[in-house]
């Protein structure tokens, strides 16, 4: 297993979900049942980057680790970026970026997002996937479909259905042909000084029109590993409805 640290982006603000990080989940805030998912992995070091001094006293008060970040940062790679500059790790440290709305992620794809990039060098990042079994998934851009090479090295990501069933029907009919799509799952592994020259490229042309981070990998010629995760990963927390239904988890646990 490699040595590899978790970063736990956390901003205080939701357009949907108004203090999302703090919200009750079986008597615990959000963030710290996050946190709980970290520390089941082999992760060496667990840290929580977040814009707001409530989210790092909530997080202290449950024996873990936070940063207090800029509040200016759009996106949670620049939060990661800071939290590692705070923390002065090397360019060559592993990280995994674990989203602070993802309170049931299972500890054993935060290992395997780690070693999949561990065991690729030459790959600027490394994420997982999982098979679509719904058509109506498939055709919805909301829904990130990606596509890869045989040697797990991801070729595109979009919101529109790749590949294309050339031949078929419907959806419905290439599923039960044998035709398989993918959905990206938003866990990634980074090395530090891969992540920190991501940070300095100006977002690409595809990046912009699908509004996909990632590509600005792959427009910049920087490989992604990507492959199908260990276990399902289930939806994280964007909605009230996600909401509810984490509730719902964690009471039944």
């Amino acid at each position: 297993m490699p040595d590899y640290a978790i970063v736990i982006p956390a901003r205080y603000a939701s357009e949907r979900l108004p203090g999302k990080a703090l919200l009750d989940l079986g008597g615990r805030p959000m963030v710290c049942r996050v946190l709980e998912c970290a520390r089941r992995s082999a992760a060496t070091e667990v840290v929580v980057a977040t814009d707001d001094a409530r989210i790092v006293e909530a997080v202290e008060a449950a024996g873990g680790d936070a940063v207090l970040t800029s509040s200016e940062h759009t996106s949670g790679s620049d939060r990661i970026a800071e939290c590692a500059a705070l923390r002065g790790w090397a360019d060559d440290r592993l990280l995994v970026n674990l989203q602070g709305d993802e309170p049931l992620m299972p500890a054993a794809c935060l290992d395997q997002v780690a070693t999949l990039l561990a065991e690729a060098p030459q790959a600027a990042a490394a994420t997982l996937c999982w098979p679509i079994d719904d058509a109506s998934q498939v055709t919805d851009p909301n829904v990130v479909k990606v596509v890869f090479d045989g040697q797990g090295n991801a070729l595109w990501f979009s919101r529109s259905p790749i590949p294309f069933a050339r031949g078929y029907n419907s959806f419905e009919s290439a599923l039960d042909a044998g035709q398989r799509w993918y959905r990206h799952l938003g866990l990634y592994a980074y090395r530090l000084g891969q992540l920190n020259a991501f940070a300095t490229l100006p977002p690409a042309p595809h990046e912009t029109a699908e509004k996909l981070e990632q590509l600005r990998f792959l427009e910049n010629g920087h490989g992604i590993r990507i492959a199908v995760a260990a276990e399902a990963i289930p939806p994280g927390v964007d909605t009230a409805e996600d909401l509810a239904r984490a509730r719902t988890a964690f009471t039944a646990g």
